[in-house]
């Protein structure tokens, strides 16, 4: 969140902002979230709506960056009647070098503007609709923000001491060649030496003026001859950001002030309520009263952009913490708090899921990120039925449950390259050794360790977050953590020393090995039970993967290397399957080569990515073990099939590489999370949950268990037979190369009669017949055979597969749930 301009609202409760190369549009009436990704994979920097709220404009950074049009009432392409419309692009434009710093719609929504980075400084006019550049011209110094007047004759932009209106010549338009962009510097008088970093136009009777703030903390009013009229303090140490109603002037300032103006007079009106203090326990907010009671010596953090929404009443502000809240302001004089969220502020480095039988609630995981926090998230609304413990809704956010703050002294919880500060502090980079760089919950959830960028490791207990014991285990980074089984009760920690340590959870994480034969970073270690053998297998940047061998010595546990394998390329992750005989590990060639446990061979591999670029850092299996994630350095996320090596779907929507990737435990999300600072929930297809599902069942039914409820639950929404028509218009995966036949099956009309017999559906295709041989059907719990099809019939059966001898319909009696599963 660079600026204001990247904030931006319709009059219809709709309000978008950038989230990496993804726009986040929620909606304050529904409470929904959608999204429009730029499948260029580059940083959205600036937005805005047209005026009637069907279009909205991106402008970008990086190489060769465009300015977009969206369409967010589109009609669906797919050719499925009764699907809600999904935003098309339909205008893009190159005309930038470096990157573009913000864009607007003119009111008749005819034209578009963009401007470019201080080393572009250029200010592009587009007829968006007919694809050509109308106007044209240069700047001498960085612009901060752009408005448009009411009427669509200028539109005004600002920066450190400019001022500019720039006049549309509607009648040159009709050239195809642009038009040198004709402009005026406004007369700042004494005021000219100020740094102006954002401008709004005056609306309804207040029209012909235009108002803006200096980052020393003015409020600014220009008359229709471009001179500064008139000016107040608005008493703070700097403003970011500014809008404007026809009944008020919001302007955000430091510390969380958010000023109310009159727009006619420049008068005073008030001063919104301040939003959470620096280092807030979440938990604890309970009640709205909890906002209105901080600390004597409480620190906010800067409003950094805000947008209005006149039509709702609704205010939008964002802050330097990465927090967004949308204020009521129907009553200026009672402003009330409609909704809250509470985001990392920087780099987050790893996602771990909590387990079933931990003290945290169903569906939670976390974060750990270089702002030195370490957040837990619920993928589900908390109630009193499901709250566990501490963990109870609170006054902050739907999904935070909690967070921990590892820097007390809370110095990189504030985003300080969008502070507006001009004093920044020279250990503000987060490259230097702040921030929480790995995570891990013990198996049965009580304990949670983490591993920060200066070595040390905590211990907290789950149930309170409260700290147990600090280790000062390296001299750098701690790359990764791991628990073993809990009958063993050891916990290892690698670094970016070469080191290896081994603790003993039993007994306080005593100290009881040190491993050093690795000769480079080391990047993973996992725990693995073999054949009855505990073992430890560690991998690095020294392309060496290593096994060792736990001894049945009566001291300390201690490993001795067993044996290791040398690979051509830096391994970077590393995953063991569900059966503990194979190790997978993300190699920097962008293969996922899998080893044999047993001999340390290498067995298989089979290329980790779709593309030709960067590098695999991140590899993850769901719990059945059947499908895997992969995380590339071009910012693509990847899922596979782990026995064929199939690509089933890829990803894209962060814009840096996403160093945390996970399945939850009920197999239906898959949760990234990025350098950006952004976490990305991604809905899993229904075929994929149900193959996943049934290697669970098959699974606990072997070792004589049963599921945990949270992985059956609401199973009776996934019907296999009427629930193949539903299509989700939030599904944003992007299916890899399927069979003719399936791509046939797809485009066929679903509103085409069918032809049945015996109450089944008949396949057509090459399996046709094939299809039509009798079909054996086995209980989960009895041999007894079962009828296929069930009696009654079936009213629609869709075949999402090929018959494959390896494949086995079963059907579960508790819930008449067919699944198709692995033999």
């Amino acid at each position: 969140m660079p600026s204001n301009a990247a904030l931006t609202c319709d009059n219809n409760g709709l309000i978008a902002y950038p989230a990496g190369c993804t726009v986040v549009l929620f909606n304050t009436r529904t409470e929904q979230q959608s999204h429009i990704i730029n499948t260029s994979r580059k940083t959205i920097t600036s937005l805005a709506f047209s005026s009637c709220g069907r279009y909205i404009v991106t402008g970008e950074c990086g190489h060769q960056p465009a300015v977009r049009v969206w369409d967010l009432q589109s009609d669906p392409q797919s050719g499925h009647p009764g699907l809600a419309p999904q935003p098309q692009q339909v205008a893009e434009f190159v005309g930038h070098k470096f990157g573009v710093n913000c864009v607007a719609f003119s009111p008749t929504t005819k034209y578009v503007v963009s401007v470019g980075t201080q080393h572009d400084m250029i200010v592009n006019v587009w007829d968006w609709k007919n694809n050509i550049k109308v106007a044209s011209n240069k700047v001498s110094t960085k612009i901060k923000s752009i408005a448009f007047s009411e009427n669509g004759s200028y539109f005004v932009t600002v920066g450190n001491r400019h001022v500019k209106f720039w006049f549309l010549e509607h009648g040159k338009a009709k050239y195809k060649e642009a038009v040198p962009l004709m402009g005026r510097s406004a007369i700042l008088g004494e005021q000219r030496n100020n740094y102006f970093c954002d401008v709004a136009c005056g609306k309804a009777q207040c029209g012909d003026s235009t108002y803006a703030i200096t980052r020393s903390g003015l409020l600014c009013e220009f008359n229709n001859r471009r001179l500064l009229d008139k000016w107040v303090e608005l008493r703070t140490t700097s403003a970011n950001c500014i809008t404007v109603g026809e009944k008020y002037i919001f302007v955000g300032c430091a510390e969380g002030i958010i000023r109310c103006f009159d727009p006619t007079t420049l008068r005073f009106i008030t001063t919104l309520p301040r939003n959470h203090y620096l280092g807030v326990d979440v938990s604890l907010g309970t009640s709205i009263q909890h906002m209105a009671t901080p600390p004597p010596d409480a620190k906010y953090p800067d409003t950094i952009a805000i947008t209005f929404d006149e039509t709702n009443n609704k205010l939008t502000s964002i802050y330097n913490d990465h927090s967004i809240y949308v204020w009521d302001v129907f009553n200026i004089q009672r402003v009330g708090k409609s909704f809250s969220f509470l985001y990392h502020s920087a780099c987050i480095w790893g996602v771990e899921m909590a387990p079933p039988n931990s003290p945290l609630p169903p569906g939670s995981f976390l974060t750990c990120s270089s702002d030195d926090t370490i957040r837990v998230w619920t993928l589900d609304k908390m109630n009193e039925n499901n709250s566990r413990g501490m963990y109870q809704p609170n006054i902050y956010s739907n999904e935070l449950l909690k967070v921990v703050y590892i820097d007390k002294d809370l110095s990189y919880i504030k985003d300080l390259d969008i502070s507006g500060t001009t004093d920044k502090q020279e250990n503000s980079s987060y490259d230097g050794r702040n921030g929480v760089r790995c995570i891990r919950i013990s198996p049965d959830g009580k304990h949670l360790a983490s591993g920060d960028r200066s070595g040390n490791i905590r211990i907290h207990d789950t149930s309170s977050m409260r700290e147990l014991c600090k280790i000062e285990a390296h001299d750098a980074e701690v790359l990764c953590l791991e628990y073993s089984d809990i009958n063993l009760g050891l916990m290892a920690s690698a670094s970016r020393d070469r080191l290896l340590h081994v603790f003993d959870t039993k007994n306080g994480y005593d100290f009881q090995q040190t491993l050093d034969d690795h000769s480079s970073s080391i990047t993973a270690v996992r725990f693995l039970n073999h054949a009855g053998n505990t073992q430890m297998v560690s991998c690095g940047a020294d392309k060496s993967l290593i096994f060792r061998t736990l001894g049945d010595g009566t001291g300390k546990p201690q490993f001795t290397r067993a044996h290791n394998a040398t690979g051509k390329t830096t391994l970077y992750d590393m995953e063991v399957d569900t059966g503990q005989k194979h190790v997978l590990t993300a190699c920097q060639d962008r293969n996922v080569r899998i080893y044999s446990v047993n001999t340390g061979k290498h067995t298989k591999s089979f290329k980790g990515s779709t593309g030709d670029d960067g590098t695999l850092i991140k590899v993850v299996l769901d719990r059945s073990g059947i499908y895997l994630a992969t995380s590339c350095t071009d910012k693509s996320l990847s899922v596979y099939d782990y026995y064929s090596g199939e690509c089933m779907a890829t990803m894209c929507g962060h814009s840096e590489l996403a160093t945390g990737l996970r399945f939850t435990n009920d197999c239906r999300r898959l949760i990234s999370a990025s350098g950006d600072g952004c976490i990305f929930v991604w809905r899993v297809p229904h075929d994929m949950v149900v193959t996943m599902h049934a290697r669970l069942s098959q699974q606990a039914m072997r070792q004589g268990k049963q599921l945990e409820n949270e992985v059956f639950s609401d199973s009776s929404n996934f019907d296999f037979y009427e629930g193949t028509n539903a299509i989700d218009v939030n599904y944003r995966f992007s299916i890899g190369q399927l069979p003719q036949w399936a791509k046939k099956q797809l485009t066929e009309d679903a509103s085409q009669p069918q032809t049945f017999t015996k109450g089944v559906a008949v396949p057509k295709g090459r399996w046709a017949q094939r299809a039509e041989t009798a079909m054996g059907v086995k209980s989960f719990y009895s041999n007894n055979p079962y009828p296929f099809p069930p009696p009654g019939g079936i009213k629609k059966l869709h075949w999402l597969f090929k018959p494959r001898n390896d494949l086995t319909l079963m059907v579960d009696p508790r819930t008449a749930l067919w699944t198709v599963v692995r033999k």
